[in-house]
């Protein structure tokens, strides 16, 4: 039986990587100030090194970002990124992506490791070629989860990665009297990732959740 967490340990946890005063950091600090003054929650730290492990993990070199939001989770992906790679990123924002330039422009990336499309995500996707991304990261409309789920499946190569963030929607997801529509979502897009036979998922619960599967297949 697994135990409880004892009190202050999941801040531990979301405390083990967390962002420091080093310039690299700061530049993160701003881009995730950008991204609260305009809306669009940014992941948190542990989030963001867990995407950076999978980047490096996977030296990958052709990631898709669905919601760039002020460009916080780009820059984690970035620095796992083979010094190649190339992000693209979707948002309906034009703000977010203006604010995601400015924290790949203080990083230093050079302007053709980025490629920032706006749009709705949902008629994005399907223009973009199958099995030629090594990690997909969603971000975005909680209802449309499903979809990015459909989708990203069909985008990646085997052996990649796909990584919902916000699963457990505030702890939401847990109670059954909860039916909100992004609630559900939450729930739906785990049922499908976790039955989903070309897929082999992992939940793990650091900052809101994030859901992450590879691909075998």
């Amino acid at each position: 039986m697994t135990p409880e967490w004892p009190a202050g340990l999941r801040d531990y946890v979301e405390d083990y990587l967390a962002e420091d005063e080093t310039v690299e950091d700061a530049t993160v600090s701003a881009a995730r100030a950008r991204g609260r003054a305009l809306g669009c929650v940014p992941i948190g730290a542990a989030g963001g090194a867990a995407l950076r492990f999978l980047a490096t993990a996977l030296r990958a070199k052709a990631v898709v970002e669905v919601g760039t939001g002020a460009g916080v989770s780009g820059l984690y992906l970035l620095r796992g990124m083979a010094a190649d790679g190339v992000l693209t990123s979707i948002d309906v924002e034009p703000e977010n992506q203006a604010a995601a330039r400015n924290a790949f422009a203080a990083e230093g990336v050079a302007p053709g490791r980025t490629r920032l499309i706006m749009g709705r995500a949902l008629d994005v996707l399907p223009r973009l070629t199958d099995s030629g991304y090594d990690l997909i990261f969603v971000d975005a409309a909680k209802t449309e989860y499903p979809s990015y789920y459909e989708q990203g499946v069909r985008l990646l190569r085997p052996g990649g990665v796909i990584a919902f963030d916000n699963v457990l929607w505030k702890g939401r997801v847990a109670n059954p009297e909860d039916r909100e529509p992004d609630t559900n979502a939450m729930r739906e897009v785990a049922r499908l990732v976790k039955e989903d036979e070309r897929l082999v998922p992992v939940l793990l619960p650091i900052g809101d959740g994030l859901l992450v599967a590879a691909k075998t297949a």
